[in-house]
């Protein structure tokens, strides 16, 4: 791709341009700012399919008449260590960060608490939610379904979501140990970038409707994802699966598929949020706690081995002093998103 290709944008142009759409296009302000804030991260640290290509499925879920654009969360505390979030048919964010606050409070009164958020639409990563209780000096999973596209190992029918599971450990300095990853091969969004450009998918993403390995982005969008690690990313998906509808009395990523019914909307389901406090789990030995795993982190690190999200850390760090190069035609496309109302 040439430079006539992209464009160059400040973080703060993608994040104005991405309030701007969504506002134009219905969302209330304080769901299109946290939505916005959601995409500016992606697009920041270098997830393009977490970035400002995610402002497409959003206006059109609104557009196909599916998500609340204005919706406030309805908390409940069920429970000393519990506090549950009705989104109210939004998407998950604005849920997320009012709910925040008291899953930190329970954590550190507790040692454990659980987050869970119900009724929700999603799209977004799973990092920026892991960090923000790293935050708080806590430890953290957050794990969510989406819609049944990812056939369990050894089948050939879609069952599973792209099933994400993210982890964060704090730890001094700018950044925690983070991981998020989908329990497919990859994140939808990459295949269907890769669709969107004309690119082949390496193999062992996906098959075809007919159960047939294949490269072609189209005809893996059309048949069904794989899963990581054969029948452990499969065992893997289907605790997600578990955890994150059933347990919190929400969808599966089946339920998920058969609402949108062929809409092309993002999945309306739940997520569940895991803060751990080391302070008060670590038997009153916390800085030798966060010693030793601060010393086990070296040992990766420390033989040239890479950590996980080192790579986005490195991007964001780049971005904030270079600006984001996004595409040009996916800049165009986004921006007349905006000139529909």
């Amino acid at each position: 791709m040439n430079s006539n290709d992209r464009i160059n944008l400040s973080i703060d142009q993608v994040y104005n341009l991405s309030v701007d759409v969504l506002s134009r296009n219905g969302f209330s302000a304080p769901h299109a700012a946290v939505i916005a804030k959601a995409i500016t991260a992606g697009q920041r640290d270098d997830c393009q399919s977490h970035g400002m290509y995610r402002l497409i499925a959003c206006v059109q879920t609104m557009q196909a008449g599916l998500v609340d654009p204005a919706a406030l969360p309805a908390l409940t505390h069920p429970a000393p260590a519990v506090v549950q979030v009705d989104a109210g048919r939004a998407y998950s964010l604005l849920a997320f960060e009012e709910g925040l606050p008291h899953l930190a409070e329970k954590a550190k009164r507790n040692g454990v608490a659980v987050l869970a958020i119900n009724n929700c639409f999603h799209f977004s990563a799973l990092w920026p939610e892991v960090e923000a209780i790293a935050a708080h000096d806590l430890a953290g999973m957050a794990m969510t379904i989406s819609h049944s596209w990812v056939a369990p190992a050894g089948g050939t029918r879609p069952v599973f979501g792209t099933n994400p599971f993210a982890f964060a450990w704090p730890r001094p300095g700018a950044y925690p140990y983070v991981f998020d990853f989908a329990t497919s091969m990859v994140a939808r969004g990459e295949i269907e970038l890769h669709r969107r450009t004309g690119r082949s998918i390496p193999e062992g993403w996906a098959i075809d409707r007919d159960g047939q390995p294949t490269t072609d982005a189209a005809a893996a969008m059309d048949g069904a994802m794989l899963t990581f690690g054969s029948y452990k990313g499969s065992a893997l998906s289907t605790m997600i699966e578990l955890l994150a509808g059933p347990l919190i009395g929400d969808w599966t990523s089946l339920q998920s598929q058969a609402f949108d019914a062929g809409a092309g909307g993002t999945p309306l389901h739940g997520e569940l949020v895991i803060a751990l406090d080391p302070a008060i789990l670590g038997r009153g030995q916390l800085a030798a706690n966060l010693g030793g795993a601060e010393a086990m982190l070296d040992a990766i690190s420390g033989q040239g081995a890479r950590l996980p999200s080192e790579r986005r850390f490195k991007a964001r760090a780049q971005s904030e002093q270079e600006g984001v190069w996004v595409n040009r035609a996916l800049y165009e496309e986004v921006k007349n998103l905006g000139m529909q109302s």
